[in-house]
């Protein structure tokens, strides 16, 4: 866990969901992998050649953009995979439940912070399978407030579904705080901002949060 910033006024914790309120390497991969392979099936590819493509010009783009990271949906538009295109295959592809199971130590956890902030949860998925994945580690009621890929059409780190956030919250974005795990997607611009962030390496750094803002 890194603390770049805990606002002082703390009211609404944005938090992303993939690898951050779960912590499941098979599922990580295969988010991605299987939209991967479905490139490769449509244009009759092999998954291989379609992964280094992806690889490729992630690096590329890397490399351009000193050093910062690329969402895949982002990544594909650049081989003419639209972002609705991307939304409609994750709803398709994704199923959360045949990976992820109820986790009983991250709903107290959760239950606890809703007494004092308002929860809300940004993420480059569609809400279908957002939802899903919340509903498989029981946190479901817990935040029943998802910003998806379909929500505003952009892929973070883009600022419209932070901004959105904060006012779905009815507060300032001063008043936000971003937890997730990658900090190029989920910290570097909430701080910008000027929300805080804390960058987690999974759910067990989640588990210490009501600890960490008392």
């Amino acid at each position: 866990m890194k603390i770049y910033r805990i606002p002082e006024d703390l009211k609404t914790i944005i938090f992303d969901i993939d690898s951050t309120l779960y912590t499941n390497a098979v599922y990580a991969f295969e988010q991605v992998d299987v939209q991967v392979r479905y490139f490769a099936k449509l244009h009759n590819m092999t998954p291989d050649k379609a992964r280094k493509m992806v690889a490729d010009y992630r690096k590329e783009w890397a490399s351009n953009h000193n050093g910062r990271k690329i969402s895949l949906g982002n990544t594909l538009t650049a081989f003419g995979v639209t972002i609705e295109d991307s939304i409609e295959w994750r709803k398709k592809l994704l199923e959360p439940s045949q990976f992820l199971k109820r986790d009983e130590q991250l709903i107290p956890v959760l239950t606890l912070l809703k007494k004092d902030y308002n929860l809300i949860c940004v993420t480059n998925n569609p809400l279908l399978p957002a939802q899903k994945t919340l509903e498989a580690i029981g946190i479901a009621d817990i935040i029943p407030d998802i910003i998806g890929l379909d929500t505003c059409h952009k892929s973070k780190p883009a600022e419209e579904p932070f901004l959105l956030a904060a006012e779905k919250t009815n507060v300032k974005p001063e008043n936000c705080l971003s937890v997730g795990d990658r900090y190029d997607m989920d910290i570097a611009l909430p701080l910008e901002l000027g929300m805080g962030g804390i960058l987690v390496a999974g759910v067990a750094d989640v588990y210490t949060l009501p600890g960490i803002l008392k």
